[in-house]
Parts: structure tokens; sequence; C-alpha cells
């Protein structure tokens, strides 16, 4: 007996043996800087038929991947608060339908010019449209810019998107509702149609006069919460599944249910590991259903594709947003998010091919476009800063003059600043305000809107921009200060080695900077780099503040003796 016969003697050995090899490529995209959905997208490759040929449970990996789809769009759902979607601004609805519009009409033009049928090229048009939440949040999150404006612009983006994905499985849902024929066809609509109404307003209900106090009671029991969340999820998506409105629109409209809560960003913490594992299992029965041999038959197109997506979608970012005032820096930092395809754009294009309207062989393409600019946007995203070093001198024509959507609102007349902090945190705010109590004018310089928003609050004076931007560095008021300090951490996040208080010392120096420069450091190797770097004052606060507590604590005790 060979060993492939041995695992696929029972589910259980087969599951097994898909999850050690899941954990195994799942480290090496882990070397290599790549997102899950990479590795997870391997694994069903090399697990179906065209190499190992070791899913033979087909249904068992259907449910779970069936299952991990209707906990995803849960997830989706959970985040379309009506509050969070009244909040966002007009260059979030205005950037992301524009680049929707553009990749669909753009996307199906591509289409048709390499071979595809229109409705194929329709279908493939749209699901390029889909970037990926999980990835673009991950990745800022991990780079400390999920707060910052480009940051909040991509959640936009994502909300923009999110809406789309509703009513593209919608339309879906109701075209395969449609496509019987006579009356019977003609009946099922209207059955689905009275049926989705009813689902929809049972939401509304239950949103209203039941979902917070019901979460309030189980949230006393953390572990019965997620259980209901997931029973939830899995109910509604059967219920919609039963109705023709299709899996993922009850898993989407379970979500919604639970959005106003304010447990809901702890339900969404805690079922986002239990997603990521049941993905795996969508990706399993995906890659069983490809044959590699028949991928290389795609590769021309997939390279097409995927040079558009990544470069297509993030040139209409910029230029949207440059039409409407922002600077070019902003535009081409939020226009990289958009440079990849989702777990989305695979499932939207498995419910065309369930629902006859484009042929299998379709997503192996999308799968191929998907692999490609997953992969390279992961190292876009990453290196985003150097990326527009590189490209900042052509974006000029894109940007407005003086981009007035992010001039500060207040421009202060003195431009003579003794302290200039970078990094609007805890401490910068808490050295500022001791500063400005003895007399000392400070500027302070972040990239978070909130935090400008929270300093002009205390009537502190500050501006908007990146410490890593060289020429926002060369516009600062640096002639005259004496100090130039920088609260901004170095977190090591295993994504890049770009160290921002290095940054701020070389910028600084560069533009003529002939003041003191300061620091803050985590450790003591830490400390020794930086006085390396010529820093004069090394900030510790934790060491600091351990220092000084020691000394109050030994005070107390001697006194008590």
């Amino acid at each position: 007996m060979t060993l492939i016969e041995l695992i696929t003697q029972s589910a259980f050995t087969e599951i097994a043996t898909l999850l050690v090899l899941a954990a195994l490529l799942g480290f090496i995209g882990l070397l290599l800087r790549q997102p899950l959905i990479v590795s997870f997208i391997a694994v069903g490759l090399i697990a179906g038929p065209s190499v190992l040929d070791i899913v033979h449970s087909k249904e068992q990996i259907q449910l779970l991947s069936e299952l991990g789809i209707a906990v995803l769009l849960f997830l989706v759902g959970i985040k379309l608060d009506v509050k969070l979607i009244k909040s966002i601004g007009s260059v979030s609805v205005l950037t992301g339908l524009g680049q929707v519009a553009f990749t669909s009409l753009f996307g199906y033009f591509i289409g048709l010019g390499i071979g595809l049928d229109h409705t194929t090229s329709l279908y493939v048009a749209v699901a390029l449209t889909f970037s990926s939440t999980i990835i673009i949040v991950k990745l800022l999150s991990d780079k400390r810019e999920i707060e910052s404006l480009h940051g909040q612009i991509a959640l936009g983006f994502l909300i923009v998107q999110d809406l789309v994905v509703v009513m593209a499985m919608i339309v879906l849902a109701t075209i395969g509702i449609g496509s019987g024929h006579g009356e019977n066809g003609s009946s099922s609509v209207w059955q689905v149609g009275i049926s989705g109404l009813g689902l929809l307003a049972f939401v509304i209900v239950f949103v209203r006069y039941i979902a917070n106090p019901l979460t309030e009671k189980l949230a006393k029991a953390p572990e019965l919460l997620v259980v209901y969340a997931i029973a939830q999820a899995a109910l509604f998506a059967a219920i919609g599944d039963l109705v023709g409105l299709g899996m993922e629109v009850g898993g989407l409209l379970a979500g919604v249910a639970l959005a106003s809560t304010p447990y809901r960003e702890s339900i969404a913490a805690r079922l986002a590991p239990l997603r990521d594992f049941l993905l795996l299992f969508f990706f399993i029965a995906l890659g069983a259903t490809l044959d590699l041999s028949l991928l290389g038959n795609h590769l021309a197109g997939a390279i097409i594709f995927s040079l558009f997506v990544l470069i297509g979608n993030p040139l209409i970012v910029v230029i949207i947003m440059g039409l409407m005032g922002y600077s070019k820096r902003t535009g081409f930092l939020a226009g990289l998010t958009v440079a990849q395809i989702s777990e989305f754009s695979l499932i939207f294009i498995a419910m065309g091919i369930s629902l006859g309207h484009v042929p299998q062989n379709v997503l192996g393409l999308v799968t191929l476009v998907g692999i490609i600019t997953i992969a390279a946007s992961t190292y876009m995203i990453t290196y985003s800063h150097q990326l527009y070093s590189i490209f900042s001198p052509v974006l000029n024509i894109f940007e407005r003059s003086g981009a007035p959507r992010e001039k500060v609102a207040d421009d202060h007349p003195d431009n003579h600043y003794p302290v200039i902090i970078f990094g609007l945190g805890r401490l910068g705010t808490a050295i500022a305000q001791q500063l400005k109590a003895k007399g000392i004018k400070v500027l302070g310089i972040d990239f978070n809107p909130s935090a400008i928003k929270s300093w002009n609050h205390l009537g502190l004076d500050c501006e908007y921009g990146d410490a890593t931007d060289a020429e926002f560095i060369l516009e600062l008021p640096l002639k005259h200060a004496k100090w130039a300090v920088s609260t901004i951490p170095h977190l090591h996040t295993g994504l890049s080695s770009e160290d921002p208080r290095r940054t701020v010392v070389q910028l600084t120096r560069s533009a003529g900077y002939q003041g003191k420069l300061a620091a803050v450091s985590q450790s003591t190797a830490d400390s020794e780099e930086l006085a390396l770097l010529g820093v004069e004052l090394i900030l510790e606060p934790f060491q600091d503040t351990a220092d000084h507590a020691a000394d109050i604590l030994i005070q107390g005790v001697k006194s008590s003796k």
C-alpha cells in the first residue's frame, strides 16, 4: 500500500495530512512574507489531482468550505454598521466607485480582446474589482498605517467594495432564480423576492429590538457568544440557500444583524482564526477542481489581467484623488492597496460556474491572477514608501497645486518653533503639554488625522504629514528649531526593516537641520544604535518610568523604618 493510499483510507487521516501541508506551506509563505491566502491556494493546487491527489473526502471538505464562506461573509456583514457607512467620506465613495467602474469597464474589453465571450468577460471584469480586506487591513496594521489618512481612505474603499459584493451576490442569486423557464421560473423569482424581503424585514426587527439585549446576555459567557455567532451565520446561510438567495447572501445578512451591537469587534476578533481555518478548505476544494496542466493555457491572459490590476487600479485611484485635491503621496499609497484581487473574486466566479454562466476553466484563469496579484501587491504595500520615492517625479501630473484637501486648517504665521515633535501619541502629547506650560512653542507632526484633531482641541500647533516623506520634511520650519524629537516607535513586524527614527534623522539632516535630535528607544541595543546615528537625547519611557517609580518606592520604604 502506497503512502497516498494510506492517507486517503479515512477522511480524518486525509484532513490531518492537509492541515500538516497547510502548516508547512504557511511557514514557507511566512518566510517569503506572503499572506496565508497565497499559501492556502498553493495547498489546494498541491493536494489536488495534478500533484498529490489526496483530496478524496470531497463531501466533508465541501461542507467545511461552505461553512467557511458563510463565516467569511458573516464577518464582512458585521463590519457594515449603518453608522460606519454614513461616515464614509466623499473621497472613499467616489474613488471606490470610480475604481470599480474603471476596472469593470476596461476589464470587460480586455476579456473580449483575449478571446473570452461577453458573459465570461463581464464575470471576470467584476471579479477583478474586489480587493482583499484581510490582506490590506493586516499589512496596514502591521505597518501602523491603518490610522493614517491613506489608511482610512483605503478602509473606505473596502466598505464601498463590500457593498458592491453584496449587490453582485444578490444580482447573481436573482439571475440564477430567473434562469428557469416559463411560469415556474417567474414564480420562483416572486417567491424568492418575497422570501428575501421577509428575511430583510426580520433582520431590521432583530437589529432594532433583539440584537443588543441578546448579545449583552450572551456576552457574560464569551464562549457562548462565539458559538451563537457561528450558529447565526450557519442558520442564515442555510435559510438563504433554502429560499434561493444563496448561502453567501444569508451569511452576510447574519453579520449585518449583529453589526450595530457593541460586541461586534469582539465577535469579529474571535471568529477571524476560525475564518482562516475554514477558508483553507475552500481553497483545497478549489484546488481539487483545477488541473495544473491546463493552467498554462491561461498564463498569457493571467499576466495581462494581473498587469491591469497591479498598474491600472492604483493609477485610477491616484487620478481621482488628485482631482479631488489630495497629494500625490496620499493617492499613491492609497492606490497600492487595491492592486490585488481577493478571495471574493474566486467565490464570485465559483457562483457563476454553479449557475452555468461561465465555463469551469475560467476559475483557473482568475486563480492565477489571484496568485500573481496577491503575491506582488504584498511587497508593493510593504515597501510602499520606497516605491513612492522612485515614482514620485512622474506623479506630479496627478497632483493639484498645493494639494488643497491636505492643507492644514490653521496656518501659523510665526513659524519659529524651538521644538518639533514627530509622532503625536501619548508620549509626544505629554511632552508638548509640559513644554507649552513652560512657555515653549512646539510644532507636532503626524499622519494620523485623529491625532491632528486631538492636538487642535488641546490648542497645540500641528501639521499633517509623514515623517518619512523627504519633500514634506524640506517644507518644515527646521531653520529655527533647537530640538527635533521623534516619539515614533520602531516595531519589528517582520514585514519591513524600515526604521522611522533613522529616516527622521537622515531626512532632517539632509534638509539642513543643525539642531539637536531626540528619539525614543525600547532597548539598550536600540539606544546604542541611535547614539551612533548622532541622537543626543535618547528617551527610554519604560526604563525612565521604572527608575522614577523605584526611587519613590525606595524613599517610601526608608521613611517607614
